[in-house]
């Protein structure tokens, strides 16, 4: 399979503490990797240097082959091309659904507006929000809100989508509509980087996961050999207090 993103001893600090750490890990075209570890382990960080909202220390991050952390590069034509779902919805409040996700597609890649409202329409459609295309933000479930977000991201049309703890901030019985959505993509062989604390979604759905500590690779496998055999002990232990 052909290397989508490959980050190659990428290193990010605050203030002299290392928060990614030398991390190198590749997702090929279609696949799903998932990021797991404590809170602090560097995942966010590692997704945010990914989409250049943070500028790496060192290393390279490849996109389809080309560095796109080198500091002389525009940021922006790079972040159209990867799409970012935080765990706070980030919904413009004073927006419908539908204007808020047609306002990208309208003013950063110039689509006219009828032509963005029948793909946001669409992306509604699939994902089972026909129904709420003007309803506003407030008006919405955490689980509808977090799903909108997604659409948000789709409707950019990324290549790569990354997915920060999409279920961290929602009610337990909100965070399956979201899985589901990202099932769907799964299906549809959408590239896809996620962040999660949901150990038994990332053993489902992931075909790598990733075992960050203190902003390290500690370890990297296929779900079965991580969770039901790890070689780490470090891993062993987290997957033990996750579990307990």
């Amino acid at each position: 399979m052909t290397a989508k993103l490959e980050l190659k001893s990428v290193t990010k600090s605050f203030a002299q503490q290392k928060v990614v750490d030398d991390v190198s890990l590749t997702v090929a075209t279609g696949e799903m990797v998932c990021l797991i570890g404590a809170s602090g382990s560097g995942k966010s960080t590692l997704l945010r240097c990914v989409n250049l909202l943070e500028a790496i220390d060192d290393g390279e991050i490849l996109l389809d082959g080309f560095d796109i952390a080198e500091p002389s590069l525009p940021p922006d034509p790079i972040r159209r091309r990867i799409g970012l779902v935080f765990q706070s919805f980030n919904l413009f409040p004073h927006l419908d659904v539908l204007s808020n996700i047609t306002l990208a597609p309208c003013r950063v890649l110039g689509l006219e507006k009828s032509i963005a409202r029948d793909q946001a329409l669409d992306l509604l459609e699939r994902f089972s929000l026909a129904d709420k295309a003007y309803s506003y933000p407030d008006h919405l479930s955490g689980g509808q809100q977090q799903r909108v977000a997604i659409v948000r991201a789709l409707a950019m049309e990324p290549e790569l989508l990354l997915l920060d703890e999409i279920t961290s901030a929602l009610d337990p019985e909100l965070i399956g509509e979201v899985l589901d959505v990202v099932r769907k993509l799964k299906a549809q062989q959408m590239t896809m980087l996620l962040a999660t604390h949901e150990m038994s979604f990332a053993r489902e759905i992931a075909d790598t996961v990733c075992y960050l500590d203190r902003g390290r690779v500690v370890e990297t496998g296929a779900p079965e050999q991580i969770f039901n055999d790890p070689v780490k002990q470090r891993t062993r232990e987290f997957l033990a207090r996750v579990s307990g």
